[in-house]
């Protein structure tokens, strides 16, 4: 009923941008908090950034003062902005989204993900 789809990852020099973006689509009534999070290989996943309906936003130290998240509430989007990557930062990045959406007539809530995008660090 609601999916998230992500595009922009690719590869980058250490010390370059990239921006991340999210659209959700499906049968959504509101969107609750959309994030970010990466997991680089042979690690967890963990979260990169995350932003409230009402634009608060929440920055992993790791990349405080770098990244930066902002959403459009009336396109179901959201945006990671990442500037000074290193190659730390390496991961496949995925977007997250807690929803309230229809299903048969029936109002329900859920936390849904998108498949991810590699980002790549590297000279």
């Amino acid at each position: 009923q609601v999916q998230l789809v992500e595009s922009g990852g690719g590869l980058v020099q250490p010390g370059g941008s990239l921006r991340l973006s999210c659209v959700a689509s499906g049968s959504i009534s509101f969107i609750y908090t959309m994030g970010w999070y990466r997991q680089a290989a042979g690690r967890q996943r963990e979260a990169v950034a995350s932003i409230t309906s009402s634009g608060r936003t929440n920055i992993a130290d790791s990349v405080k003062g770098r990244f930066t998240i902002s959403r459009d509430n009336a396109k179901n989007t959201v945006d990671l902005q990442m500037n000074g990557l290193k190659v730390e930062d390496a991961a496949v990045y995925y977007c997250n989204a807690d929803v309230h959406y229809w299903s048969n007539g029936v109002a329900r809530r859920g936390d849904y993900w998108g498949q991810g995008t590699q980002v790549t660090v590297s000279s």
